[in-house]
């Protein structure tokens, strides 16, 4: 699949069949990640791979509960509001049915930086999970980055046996989609993208 087709078409794909992934999918998507840079190559990640449907349920009823705390006095809103109602009902839906994606990945970071470093963390593991995404798409398979589940990082931690000098940065749900990859709504780059000065554009 071309690159830069693949960019153009990844895309939170929260929808999720319930089809098993293969473990020969889940390692090209995790050996995808760890080419990744990350500050001073020191690679400071880890990936848990979730499969267990009783981890997943558990899981589950902690990001339904951050989901609702987080966005649910907002619903009503949310929903009467054209330009947000489609990522509400999509983002909605997953809330309610984490559990049932096949697997969920949860990319972490080792906490070696002193907390005065703790902002940038997510430098040095984010590109490892947009890699990650990518190679999804490459492969037909949908994700999303969330993060909700960290409402119940203690709770999470401890289900997984996850050590307390490891943060978690991202839970990526991953399936096969049961809705169609297209290109994202996106601002021109023109608009987002100033040359040599703040506020000077340029056309293409």
């Amino acid at each position: 699949m071309d690159f830069f087709e693949v960019i153009r078409t990844q895309r939170a794909m929260r929808r999720l069949l319930p089809d098993p992934v293969s473990d020969d999918e889940i390692w090209q998507l995790l050996d995808a990640a760890i080419r990744a840079p990350s500050g001073g190559n020191r690679q400071p990640w880890n990936f848990l791979v979730v499969r267990d449907p009783a981890l997943k349920e558990k899981i589950g009823v902690w990001y339904l509960d951050a989901w609702q705390r987080m966005y649910g006095p907002a619903a009503n809103a949310m929903q009467a509001d054209p330009a947000m109602a489609r990522t509400f009902r999509s983002a909605d839906h997953l809330a309610r049915h984490l559990a049932e994606a096949p697997v969920l990945i949860i990319a972490t970071i080792r906490k070696e930086m002193p907390v005065t470093a703790y902002p940038t963390l997510g430098a040095s593991v984010y590109p490892a999970v947009q890699n990650l995404m990518l190679a999804a798409r490459a492969l037909g398979l949908g994700t999303t980055l969330t993060t909700l589940h960290k409402l119940h990082e203690g709770e999470v931690k401890e289900l997984l046996g996850i050590p307390d000098d490891v943060e978690t940065m991202a839970l990526i749900p991953v399936g096969r989609p049961k809705g169609k990859f297209a290109e994202a709504a996106r601002l021109p780059v023109e608009k987002v993208t100033y040359w040599d000065h703040w506020g000077a554009t340029k056309q293409r």
